[in-house]
């Protein structure tokens, strides 16, 4: 009698993503942290213990750090399909989630050159805003990525920005407002400004790209940079005004 088994064996390394803890970890929460925040939630509820809880966080927690180099360069993710079989929508939401902000934090750094000095200063915006330092890096860094891959692309910012990082379009326009301020060295740190929130500025900065800026088909498009012949005609305007204050005196 033939008591051989044949068995058909499948490995995968699909990456499972749990939208609870990636949050978490995107918001610069801790493991330990996590681990309090999710006591008594659902996955103790499945009959898990504390201790099973926090290694399957810290697992998870490995499994985004390794993902991270990815997440900074969302462009080349599809080079790297074998090594994070990751469905496409679920890769789409880890980088929308990645790239979020709070409107404190990049109020706070619009205009404002993105150098390591500035970086430093982070610290104090955290105190103030109560947004987890490892946060404000993030999304520093992210800021910074964003604006020395797309500053001196030609084109369309906004679509340049969702061409290399595969950003949603409201998300990328907000990244626009910080590679546009930024790139003209805008001065949002005055004190007559402090009033207005980064989508006061935002909206503003965008009126300005739509139509101060070089929006023709070709070579020079660039809506990063103001129009010559507009810059001419303000030129030619200033010139009326003053002949106009001369001639009313």
């Amino acid at each position: 009698m033939d008591f051989s088994t044949t068995m058909e064996i499948f490995v995968s390394n699909y990456t499972l993503i749990d939208n609870e803890i990636y949050e978490l970890w995107v918001e610069g929460v801790s493991a330990i942290e996590a681990v309090c925040q999710l006591k008594g939630k659902a996955l103790l509820q499945q009959g898990s213990n504390v201790e099973m809880l926090q290694s399957e966080i810290e697992d998870h927690y490995r499994t985004y750090s390794l993902l991270e180099r990815l997440l900074h360069n969302p462009a080349k993710i599809k080079d790297h399909q074998l090594e994070f079989q990751i469905e496409p929508q679920i890769m789409s939401m880890l980088i929308q989630r990645y790239y979020k902000f709070d409107d404190a934090v990049y109020r706070d750094i619009l205009g404002k050159k993105l150098s390591t000095r500035n970086r430093k200063d982070l610290d104090d915006l955290s105190e103030r805003t109560g947004i987890n330092i490892l946060s404000c890096r993030r999304q520093f860094d992210n800021a910074k990525r964003v604006f020395k891959v797309v500053e001196e692309m030609p084109g369309l910012v906004v679509k340049n920005i969702i061409d290399n990082f595969a950003l949603d379009k409201e998300l990328a326009k907000s990244y626009a407002t910080v590679v546009f301020l930024g790139s003209l060295r805008f001065d949002c740190t005055k004190r007559k400004l402090q009033y207005l929130s980064f989508q006061d500025l935002s909206h503003c900065a965008h009126a300005i790209m739509a139509n101060w800026t070089c929006k023709e088909q070709g070579p020079e498009q660039d809506d990063t940079e103001f129009d010559r012949e507009f810059l001419l005609d303000l030129k030619d305007l200033r010139v009326m005004l003053d002949k106009d204050r001369e001639h009313k005196q």
